[in-house]
This record gives C-alpha cells, structure tokens and sequence, in this order.
C-alpha cells in the first residue's frame, strides 16, 4: 500500500537528518500517536506518519533553519525569531511540502503545529501534540499521570502539555509562542465542568 511504502521513505529519510536519541523518540511518538488515534477515532496511518515526522528538522542547526526561511520567503513573527525551540516545526512542515512532497494537510498541520499548538486545532493535532509529550521513551515527573489522563481526555492533557511548556518559558523569562496562549485560553473556556 502506497502509505506503507511512503513511511518506508519517510524512515530512510528521518534517519539521514536525526541523532540516535531523536530517531529514537520519532519512533516512539510515532507508535503512541497511532494508539491515541485509534483510541479517539483519528485517522491511525496519518497519525503514525505525522509521528513519524513531526521533528524531521530537530537536529539541524539553528543557522541552517534561518537560511532555510529566508530561501524559501518564510517571514517570522517577532516571537517566533525569538522562539528557536519552534523553528524545527515551522521549517519542518514546509520542507515536508516542498521537499518530501507531503500533500496531506492533515499531516502538515499536526507537523506545524506539534511544538506551540493553536486554537482551533483538529484532533490530529492533538494526537501529535499529545503523543509527543507520552512517548516511551519520555521520562520526567508527572509523565505517568500524563500518560493516565491522556486516554481520559485529549483536552485535559494538552491543557496540561501547555501549562507545563508555558510555566517553564515563563520561569526563564523565554518569550510565549501567541499560539500557544491562544490554545491555552481556548482550551480553558471550554473546559466542561
């Protein structure tokens, strides 16, 4: 199946551009966010490739990623210039479009989208956005009951995932992704209960 055969693509190509631990946590975000799609009703093969991708550009060096942009007219906001834990999203999304040929608006979003969030985001996005902070191979004080919850609630684990991501920018006075408060308010508007 043509699926099978792209993410047999998408490995050779990850293993070209990632360190060991890098490949080795793609795999894993991968995996899990096939369970968490299966489990909520999202598409199970976009979800393990979208893992599979999702930090395609992770190790490559910050100058690399900013020569990237400017070649391919990508303007970054003034945060985002700042935010360089988001620029292997932004760079990676697009490289898949224009490089890999990834067509599938799904899957690109859930790429750009996986490090900051956004209102508004589909239940791929979440998938992506949630897997990334459960994986196997994630081990940090809390990961147990974020992994509990997130089979409970999606919403209820990324609004955890952004309190986390946001608390710790806040704490080294590192600039907040607009996104990511955007996706945070909604989330907390909408809460039921």
């Amino acid at each position: 199946c043509m699926d099978t055969q792209r993410n047999a693509e998408f490995l050779e190509e990850i293993k070209k551009r990632l360190n060991p631990d890098r490949l080795y946590h793609s795999l894993n975000v991968a995996d899990e966010a096939k369970k968490l799609a299966k489990h909520y009703g999202a598409d199970e093969q976009k979800a393990f490739t979208a893992g599979l991708l999702h930090d395609i550009l992770k190790n490559t060096p910050d100058s690399e990623l900013l020569q990237y942009f400017e070649r391919n007219d990508i303007m970054l906001t003034e945060t985002e210039r700042a935010s360089r834990k988001t620029w292997h999203a932004m760079a990676g999304a697009d490289f898949l479009r224009r490089e890999l040929h990834v067509t599938d608006e799904d899957i690109l979003s859930a790429v750009r989208w996986h490090t900051t969030g956004r209102a508004g985001m589909t239940l791929l996005d979440k998938v992506l956005f949630v897997a990334d902070f459960i994986s196997a191979d994630r081990d940090y004080p809390g990961v147990e009951r974020m992994r509990e919850k997130a089979y409970v609630s999606l919403e209820d684990a990324m609004l955890e995932g952004l309190q986390f991501t946001i608390n710790e920018l806040v704490e080294n006075a590192w600039p907040v992704h607009e996104d990511s408060i955007r996706a945070y308010n909604e989330l907390v508007i909408n809460r039921k209960g």
